[in-house]
């Protein structure tokens, strides 16, 4: 067993091998619109804190709204190690994506479970993707030199009629990048769904035994991510990284336990809806 594999043991249940990780490091990415539900940070993590998901994922800076709590039963932190000017309503000159001096050590200090990187494939941007490339690179050398297991995030992108960038659900464009984030040394992967969640199984498979988390992408209503949700863990996916379809729903607590007794207790959607209808 590597190093890495003893914090990713803290990310993972020890009966169902799945794993819940709430995104809240959408501040990290200066835009204003990802704010919704997150205005009052604290007050957030402390919801979801309660709530007893596997892992949140935060920012070096906002790490210690999680790590100061509780103790050994607490979430585990899953640190996003990366910034990104890709999200914006109008698509910038000069696009970026830099990572944070010393993330690795930062995440050993902020005792992180997992640190975690996007791959980044923008049409007509490659100099985003070899940033992306670079970032990773250095991540997993850094990662190897203190045991901290990397998450690798690989997201392929469109351009929409109004000019942003939106998520491709094209299983073409997904598993070559999902192929590339494993050669480069993924411990795991955060992927989107495919616009096809049945076949997604073929995702997990080029994953090579890499455990593959669900990106949860924009709002969507409940029936909707619970159906799909259901889907794509028949197809093999290790768990979930949800965001905004947690913070920003009015009950974020009741999602969180729904979600969670999708992945450990092997509820379907119906019995998610309950779950969350009840709380």
């Amino acid at each position: 067993m590597s190093d890495s594999a003893y914090r990713m043991r803290r990310l993972f249940n020890p009966s169902s091998g799945r794993c819940l990780d709430i995104a809240v490091d959408h501040g990290f990415f200066g835009q204003g619109s990802f704010l919704a539900g997150i205005e009052d940070l604290p007050a957030a993590v402390d919801v979801l804190v309660a709530a007893a998901p596997d892992a949140i994922q935060l920012t070096p800076g906002q790490a210690r709204l999680l790590q100061g709590q509780g103790g050994r039963e607490r979430p585990a932190l899953v640190m996003r190690t990366d910034v990104a000017n890709v999200y914006g309503s109008t698509l910038p000159d000069h696009m970026f994506s830099v990572i944070a001096r010393d993330a690795v050590v930062t995440a050993v200090r902020l005792d992180a479970a997992c640190v975690v990187v996007n791959l980044l494939d923008l049409p007509g941007r490659p100099e985003v993707r070899e940033a992306c490339i670079r970032n990773v690179m250095e991540l997993r050398n850094d990662c190897d030199d203190y045991g901290m297991p990397l998450m690798v995030e690989p997201l392929v992108m469109k351009e929409t009629a109004a000019g942003p960038y939106t998520v491709n659900g094209d299983i073409e464009q997904i598993i070559p990048i999902v192929r590339q984030a494993v050669e480069l040394g993924a411990d795991i992967i955060k992927a989107d769904p495919t616009d096809d969640p049945a076949i997604y199984g073929d995702v997990v498979t080029t994953a090579s035994g890499i455990p593959v988390l669900i990106r949860g992408g924009g709002k969507v209503p409940d029936e909707e991510i619970f159906r799909r949700t259901e889907v794509l863990l028949q197809q093999g996916a290790a768990g979930l990284v949800y965001g905004r379809n947690i913070i920003q729903h009015g009950n974020p607590a009741g999602m969180t336990r729904a979600l969670m007794a999708m992945l450990h207790d092997g509820a379907n959607a119906e019995q998610a809806m309950a779950i969350l209808r009840s709380s």
